[in-house]
């Protein structure tokens, strides 16, 4: 589903800095892929690089075999609108807005028609169990419930890849542990593709493969899947 061939990335120019070097890796459809590295080891880059936000420097990004890369701005928001739900550690909802408002934000910018915007959003809000609190702004909400409606916002447009950014870095234990049973539940359960940087083992754990980077190059694959 996703390939990435001699992926380089490097910012600057003199000096410059090289975040990610020569990366060439295939994600497959369905899959639940977790990247550790220490920080500044090129992490988020690649997150970010994989998700039509970051262009490379140099090498090839194919989703569905289409080269990301090759295709114009337009274009480039369009497949990030059809395909690719994001996940941040800040969360980045709107304050003023409601739980179902910050929901409904992306589809203003999609083809659905907006007579469907908060039905769809509801849907996506239940499908994270805050059906409930869908009046309710963000200040009113904990830490937990705000990372939930962010991934109903990154979950409305149904995406076949969620792009996750350490989405439990700002979470204690408990928290964190529901936020990734979720996570790890719309993989299994909606067959969508996880994505997901993390410094934490335990939370790797919960995928079905662990990538290592260090100093922007892969250093180490495994499967790491918890049994049971």
């Amino acid at each position: 589903m996703i390939t990435l061939k001699n992926v380089t990335k490097i910012y600057g120019k003199s000096p410059h800095v090289i975040a990610l070097r020569d990366i060439t890796m295939e994600i497959k459809e369905g899959e639940f892929l977790a990247i550790m590295g220490p920080s500044g080891s090129g992490k988020s880059t690649l997150l970010y690089t994989i998700g039509v936000l970051l262009t490379p420097t140099d090498g090839e990004v194919t989703i569905d075999d289409i080269s990301v890369y090759g295709l114009n701005a337009k274009e480039r928001a369009r497949l990030r609108r059809e395909k690719i739900g994001f996940i941040f550690q800040t969360f980045e909802l709107i304050p003023y807005l409601t739980a179902l408002e910050n929901v409904m934000v992306p589809l203003y910018l999609s083809n659905v028609p907006s007579s469907e915007h908060e039905e769809r959003a509801m849907r996506a809000l239940n499908l994270v169990g805050l059906a409930h609190r869908a009046s309710h702004r963000p200040s009113e909400l904990s830490g937990g419930e705000q990372q939930r409606v962010a991934i109903a916002r990154g979950m409305v447009n149904n995406p076949r890849i969620l792009l996750a950014d350490e989405p439990t870095g700002n979470m204690d234990r408990k928290t964190g542990d529901e936020i990734l049973r979720l996570i790890q539940g719309l993989n299994e359960k909606e067959g969508i593709t996880v994505i997901m940087v993390t410094h934490d083992l335990s939370n790797a754990q919960r995928a079905d493969r662990l990538i290592t980077l260090v100093d922007g190059q892969v250093t180490k694959t495994e499967e790491v899947k918890e049994n049971g």
